[in-house]
């Protein structure tokens, strides 16, 4: 099959996506449809293998079977959030609403089960995909946006908070830029999720809630300001004023 290659085999001329699943079937499933949509897969077999894989493919996605024979996927996904903000969406058997969000508070983009439409697998790919493009900025927007403490450079895809830097998941980036972008608007969990994810995909609504949790967490370890202020009832608004709320 054609996933079945070396894992850190490389040409560099399309983006390459680290398929990292126990399964031969689900891997065959998988790297077909990557294929197809004109990327290039990359296969790991393990967790072992995949920390190989991540460090000398340098791939530009990760899909991530939380299952694994040796190093499970959450820790796989604790070690490349280490050093990289690499995109990560993870697969499991387990449609439990504690496992997706413990895939998502430990770094996660998305999270998708088994059994799994590749249709939408790919997707929820492009769609991480093109909100963690760098430079992925519209003509119309403002590149570097400043409120309050915080600085979001939208071309370099960096957050600075009080000068520090934060590392954000493609998918906090994108829901902070637009919280940022409106800091006087309250954003329900559906506006949020289409911002991240784009139309037409179905997310969970503690999907939202994982990210922002995330969002809050990183903050909290640099600075006193609360910047994302829940409105109980209806969703989330930015907050640029001081001091925890």
């Amino acid at each position: 099959m054609p996933g079945e290659r070396q894992a850190w085999e490389g040409d560099g001329h399309m983006q390459q996506i680290l398929v990292v699943d126990d399964e031969p079937h689900i891997r065959d499933v998988i790297c077909f449809a990557i294929e197809r949509a004109g990327m290039r897969p990359v296969v790991a077999r393990s967790g072992s293998e995949a920390l190989t894989a991540f460090r000398r493919a340098r791939p530009d996605f990760v899909v991530l079977d939380v299952g694994l024979p040796d190093i499970d996927g959450l820790e796989v996904c604790r070690e490349i959030r280490k050093t990289s903000a690499l995109p990560i969406l993870f697969l499991s058997a387990r449609d439990e609403e504690i496992d997706r969000i413990l895939g998502l508070e430990m770094g996660g983009d998305d999270y998708v089960t088994k059994p799994f439409s590749p249709r939408e697998l790919i997707a929820r790919i492009r769609a991480i995909l093109k909100r963690s493009a760098p430079g992925a900025v519209g003509t119309d927007a403002q590149a570097i946006l400043v409120v309050g403490t915080v600085t979001l450079d939208r071309a370099g895809r960096s957050v600075h908070v009080d000068g520090r830097p934060l590392s954000m998941t493609a998918m906090e980036f994108s829901i902070l830029e637009a919280l940022m972008a409106r800091p006087n608007m309250v954003f329900t969990r559906e506006q949020l999720m289409q911002v991240a994810y784009g139309p037409g995909m179905h997310v969970a609504d503690r999907t939202i809630d994982s990210h922002i949790r995330n969002i809050r967490a990183k903050v909290a370890r640099v600075s006193e300001v609360a910047i994302v202020t829940t409105v109980h009832g209806v969703g989330f608004r930015f907050n640029a004023g001081e001091g925890r709320s």
